[in-house]
């Protein structure tokens, strides 16, 4: 308040001072020109009448309310009028007044002339003045920026920059747009307020380097998924911090979000899947999961505690969370307590989906109505060392929970299965496929129990995921190892993983192997270079990447589908159902009771051996 009051005594001196040396001015011209000369006494009397009148008009027009960086037309235009007016009743009193000097009107006019003009020429000066040396220090001390798309998103981006680049606790403020890059070609050299297009995306390295950039705003909400992927992957080769605009249905305006700058976000490692976050039938969901009493295995996981996650926000009736693990188990735990209280019914058990009878004794006494398998061993590796664990884990531990869901009536089972089980070529990924195949046998023998399966590829950030280990190594100052120059994997978020599971419970009626359209797969290599990038770092110079070779067991590419599998699309374009393949129960039946001696006895060769009887499709390789 106090500065503000300073402020306006400053400018409303300035005023006086300028109206009185107005007025002595104009005294001065009219003796030197036509001797017409007012006497002193007079001309003191007329100086303070037009002061009170001019001061008066000023503050009723609010020339003393706007900070002089901010003055525009409008504020010129009211400081004019409100000086005119002031004249004009200062010249009505004297009229009105006997004692008053006699003045003439053409004095009157040429004082009112000289004073507006300079009362107008004062703001203009200081403000461009003050502009100028601020722009100078903001310029040194601000990110050079620039804008990718000069469409309306990027306008407003620009405009909002500078309509708060002034304000103290802007979050912008120390933001200045040097260039935007468009590739309409028609649009290359034009201008918008003042700031140039400059080029077309694939000249985005080349311009931040030669511009001297440091942040990079990507403004193209509306922009196709592929486009957009193309435009961060060039983003991403500078050393620029980088911050996108979200799509369209994500951005948020209300009285808390007014800016589209402010939803602006950092790049994250996802933004480079080349697709759009997935929509999914919530309310669908919603009547699925409603006072339900929901079962999760390996709910401490990564996957099985976002499912705990996602199911606890549709009021389920109970949610049992099984896993192994007591520590992962615990801290899912106390986070849903912490957030819901005892508005959630939560069980928390550790407990194996190996050990049949303990997992009986859990639906004996819970009665699960829908099921959701997500324990299983996944480390492909370390699978490959210890085959028999695997397919206890993964195969048996299936077999019982799938076979416990069918006899005390769960409505629902939904298996979590995962694109190494199609065509598989290590041991993670057969014993994934078997689990399917026992998930089909189900659905064929099956009277009351619908039993559904989900496939989808890597999963960003869960446990055993390659972005984890690539941001410890580079937090670490360690190379980054890649195992092939040329592998490439699909890969989702943990949410859209949960999401579809919960969708394909929701929509499933028996047998289905749901598959997500996951967009275009992507490269190790790049991802690990783009990763580096956002640590503002420069990949094979700051950070190394080391390729080690394949693993024993892993493949350059993954599929989705089997040939004989083909696709059926559902209500979400995104979500399609691979055809049921029918499942000889004898055959089955009698290749897992063989392969379950040869892993209790713990030979691993016999084991494999008869996993590739078990799954024709597996082909191991050991590298």
């Amino acid at each position: 308040m106090r500065k503000v009051n300073l402020r306006k005594v400053i400018l409303a001196i300035a005023d006086i001072f300028i109206i009185v040396i107005g007025g002595i001015l104009t005294n001065y011209l009219f003796m030197l020109f036509w001797n017409s000369v007012i006497e002193p006494r007079g001309f003191l009397y007329y100086i303070i009448l037009v002061l009170i009148c001019c001061e008066f008009f000023l503050f009723a027009f609010g020339a003393y309310s706007r900070m002089w960086r901010y003055l525009n037309i409008k504020d010129y235009l009211a400081c004019g009028v409100g000086v005119l007016l002031g004249f004009s009743m200062s010249y009505g009193v004297c009229l009105l007044t006997p004692s008053a000097p006699s003045l003439s009107v053409s004095f009157v006019l040429v004082y009112a002339f000289l004073s507006m003009a300079g009362i107008l020429l004062f703001r203009f000066i200081f403000k461009k003045t003050f502009l100028d040396l601020t722009e100078v220090g903001r310029a040194e001390a601000s990110e050079r920026t620039m804008i990718v798309g000069a469409g309306n998103a990027g306008r407003m981006i620009l405009t909002e920059i500078m309509n708060s680049r002034y304000a103290e606790n802007s979050p912008v403020r120390m933001v200045l747009p040097v260039c935007f890059i468009d590739d309409d070609a028609t649009k290359l050299h034009s201008k918008i307020n003042g700031v140039e297009i400059v080029g077309a995306s694939p000249e985005i390295p080349r311009i931040c380097e030669e511009m001297h950039i440091n942040s990079i705003i990507v403004a193209l909400p509306s922009c196709e998924e592929e486009e957009k992927r193309k435009i961060l992957d060039y983003c991403s080769m500078t050393e620029c911090k980088i911050k996108v605009i979200p799509y369209l249905s994500e951005l948020l305006f209300d009285d808390k979000n007014t800016q589209l700058i402010t939803q602006a976000k950092e790049i994250r490692i996802e933004d480079l899947l080349g697709r759009k976050p997935i929509d999914f039938n919530k309310e669908e969901i919603r009547k699925f999961i409603n006072g339900k009493v929901c079962l999760v295995t390996g709910g401490g996981g990564s996957i099985g505690s976002e499912l705990v996650r996602q199911i606890a926000k549709y009021s389920p009736k109970k949610i049992i969370i099984v896993d192994i693990y007591e520590n992962n188990a615990y801290d899912i735990q106390q986070e849903l307590l912490l957030e819901y209280g005892k508005d959630l019914e939560l069980v928390t058990l550790i407990s194996s989906v190996r050990d049949y009878d303990k997992m009986d004794s859990i639906f004996k006494e819970y009665k699960p109505q829908l099921v959701f398998h997500a324990a299983a061993h996944k480390h492909v590796p370390l699978m490959e060392t210890v085959p028999e664990e695997a397919v206890k884990n993964n195969i048996f531990g299936t077999f019982n929970v799938a076979t416990l869901a069918e006899h005390y009536g769960v409505d629902k089972f939904v298996m979590i299965s995962t694109d190494k089980a199609v065509n598989p070529t290590n041991v993670m990924g057969a014993t994934k496929r078997a689990c399917e195949m026992i998930i089909q046998y189900k659905a064929q023998t099956s009277k009351h129990t619908e039993f559904v399966t989900t496939r989808f590829g890597n999963v960003l950030g869960s446990n055993g995921s390659v972005i984890p280990l690539f941001r410890r190594q580079i937090e670490n100052g360690s190379p980054v190892t890649v195992t092939h120059p040329d592998i490439i994997r699909y890969f989702m978020t943990i949410p859209e993983a949960v999401s579809l599971v919960l969708e394909a419970g929701a929509m499933a009626k028996g047998g289905e192997i749901f598959v997500l359209d996951m967009g275009a797969p992507v490269k190790i290599t790049t991802l690990a270079e783009n990763l580096i990038r956002m640590y503002g770092k420069i990949p094979y110079k700051d950070v190394p990447i080391i390729f080690t070779g394949l693993r024993p067991g892993e493949k350059l590419f993954e599929e989705l589908l089997m040939d004989e599998e083909g696709l059926k699309s559902t209500a979400n374009k995104k979500i399609f159902i691979g055809n049921q393949i029918s499942i000889n129960s004898e055959e089955l039946l009698e290749k897992l009771h063989n392969i379950r001696e040869a892993a209790e006895n713990n030979d691993s060769e016999k084991t494999v051996e008869l996993l590739s009887d078990l799954v024709p499709t597996f082909h191991h390789q050991v590298n």
